[in-house]
């Protein structure tokens, strides 16, 4: 189960009033991304893809967390109902299905960490999953950014990136963009779009 899109715009407003940052805008390039990929993927829902775009760093709403944003924005969407939603939160942060690979601080209490794992472990990823991964990769809070750019930005902020990670970003890149049929960039209006 998801929210409308207009629960969904409301909810993370009420979230950016908790924890103001540009969390919230990249939230919103995130979700502008995913609405114009799926537009042109047949096999997507557009509305659906916005929602999960929206809310998939929800968890920010509880404070500058690192991983602990994931558990968080998990275990809210779960306890509202929004089951799909709580899985984008889950996987969104997670090309191959594992902590280890996680950019940031381990912030999250042994049973929050196992409760991620766990659950990972159990997810069958599909489009939509990987669809939140790129638009992650390429949304920034003031807009949309290159790929290289953006992963490059969260590297110097973060000290690392793997290039396991980096390379699986790259292939989310080439691999809607043979879907779509159509060039990222133009697709999603890098160059004019602005939260």
């Amino acid at each position: 189960m998801i929210p409308t899109r207009e629960t969904a715009e409301k909810l993370l407003i009420e979230a950016e009033q908790c924890n103001p940052g540009p969390w919230g805008n990249h939230s919103r390039v995130a979700a502008h991304c995913a609405e114009k990929i799926a537009e042109r993927c047949d096999d997507l829902d557009s509305d659906k893809a916005y929602i999960l775009g929206l809310l998939h760093d929800i968890g920010r709403k509880f404070g500058i967390k690192h991983l602990k944003h994931v558990s968080d924005g998990y275990s809210y969407m779960m306890s509202l109902g929004y089951d799909e939603v709580a899985r984008i939160c889950l996987t969104h942060s997670f090309h191959d299905q594992t902590t280890e690979g996680y950019i940031g601080n381990f912030d999250t209490t042994e049973e929050e960490l196992k409760m991620i794992q766990d659950n990972l472990k159990t997810v069958v990823m599909d489009d939509y999953d990987r669809l939140i991964q790129l638009c992650d990769a390429i949304s920034g809070g003031e807009g949309v950014m290159d790929i290289e750019e953006r992963m490059g930005d969260v590297k110097r902020r973060y000290g690392s990136y793997s290039q396991e990670k980096w390379d699986n970003n790259l292939r989310l890149k080439e691999y809607f963009e043979k879907k779509m049929g159509e060039d990222l960039y133009i697709a999603v209006e890098k160059d004019t779009f602005r939260p």
